[in-house]
């Protein structure tokens, strides 16, 4: 069903350009959620780039950010697709501009304006359900989503309802970088864990991957067995590729002085080499 193979190289390679492309917005504007973008970035390149079929804005499949801080991962992966242009990027979150720091429907490529925690899983169970009972076709629905999501009922009620309607069409990636806006979810949600059993009782198919490996990523999806509504469980690092942003709270919301931005494309220049 998928692009085959992935191009591990290539992706390697995308991913750093993107976080230097957010690295590089970053010093536009006082804040914006790099870090969270970092830790999903390989996912949704794999979605974009590996797993949806035909070119963004004309394929079957839907991605759908449920992650709504997590937009900037989107954004430079739809300004590198030409869905968005540079000029968008570069106004990101200044009046003249379109693109906010969530993602706004209206915008090209945005399928749902989101970043209200609770919401997401909601959206992408219906656009499942509408695509495969109502318009009876075969589009997958993508979507990715934070630790502090899976902390409202409003979401596990959706994945209740996912697995009864049967939308195998569903395919779910939490982002489990293990951290929340100010603070570590072992430490502030001890009893959020275990993640993987809840969503099998819940009878999705799950798979638990190194989320910064697109390989892995992208055979977890390719094999599984269907039937049921998927979860990719992604274990990540927040502030992926910077030392000083992985595991950092603060980095949730601040953009680097310019010292710091110096140190970190430098960073990402040695990983990429």
């Amino acid at each position: 069903m998928f692009p085959q193979p992935l191009d591990v190289a290539a992706a390697r390679q995308r991913c750093m350009a993107y976080r230097r492309r957010i690295l590089e917005i970053s010093q536009q504007v006082q804040a914006l959620h790099a870090a969270g973008a970092f830790s999903c970035l390989e996912m949704v390149d794999v979605i974009y780039n590996a797993l949806m079929r035909g070119a963004a804005g004309n394929s079957p499949d839907t991605f759908m950010m449920s992650k709504g801080h997590g937009c900037m991962a989107q954004y430079v992966i739809l300004e590198d697709l030409g869905v968005l242009s540079r000029e968008d990027l570069d106004l990101y979150c200044k009046p003249e501009g379109r693109l906010g720091c969530h993602p706004d429907y209206g915008v090209p490529g945005i399928e749902a304006s989101t970043g209200s925690l609770g919401h997401g899983m909601g959206l992408a169970t219906g656009m499942a359900y509408t695509e495969r009972h109502v318009s009876k076709g075969d589009g997958l629905i993508f979507t990715v989503l934070s630790d502090g999501e899976l902390q409202e009922g409003s979401t596990w009620e959706c994945m209740m309802m996912a697995a009864n309607l049967e939308v195998d069409n569903l395919i779910a990636f939490l982002d489990h970088n293990g951290m929340q806006s100010f603070g570590n979810t072992a430490e502030t949600h001890p009893k959020f864990y275990p993640i993987r059993e809840k969503a099998e009782a819940f009878n999705w198919e799950v798979a638990e991957v190194n989320g910064h490996d697109a390989d892995a990523v992208f055979n977890a999806v390719s094999e599984r067995k269907g039937g049921r509504p998927f979860m990719l469980i992604g274990n990540t690092t927040k502030g992926r590729g910077v030392s000083y942003m992985e595991g950092g709270a603060i980095w949730h919301y601040r953009s680097p002085n310019p010292e710091e931005y110096k140190q970190a494309l430098d960073e990402l220049t040695e990983i990429s080499s």
